[in-house]
């Protein structure tokens, strides 16, 4: 079981630090999209169409992309992980890890948050992960 623990804390961290990371991807490709829609010429496409292209070009955004497939890839490995152990353990422990670890990525990256209450929040999931490990002994 303490591998398996190690290896959901693992996954929630890439998660939690890729959530981030894409976020920021994300307002880059948002950004482009701003600048093109104000270019002359620019004609705008039929819905359907429209949203395609857009979902296309957002995938084709590295800075989006890369992390994207990183969390894919933690994803792929907790569902192998989840066929070993215990969900009642693996899903509150990743979950409650990736919020910790995207609250810390938001930080590191300089996103607008109240610091003392990311701080609490992230101690109180650790307590959690904390119980959730050891009521699983």
């Amino acid at each position: 079981m303490a591998g398996d623990v190690e290896k959901m804390i693992a996954v929630g961290i890439v998660w939690g630090a890729t959530n981030a990371v894409m976020r920021r991807g994300a307002l880059v490709w948002d950004r482009k999209l701003q600048l093109r829609s104000r270019t002359p010429g620019h004609r705008p496409r039929g819905r359907l169409l429209g949203h395609v292209l857009r979902w296309i070009d957002l995938l084709l955004t590295w800075q989006y992309s890369v992390p994207f497939l990183i969390n894919l890839s933690a994803s792929a490995a907790f569902f192998h992980m989840l066929g070993g152990a215990p969900i009642s353990v693996a899903v509150p422990v990743t979950n409650a890890t990736t919020f910790a670890a995207t609250a810390v990525a938001a930080m590191i990256l300089r996103e607008e948050m109240r610091v003392g209450l990311t701080f609490f929040g992230t101690a109180l999931i650790v307590l959690g992960v904390w119980i959730c490990i050891r009521s699983g002994d």
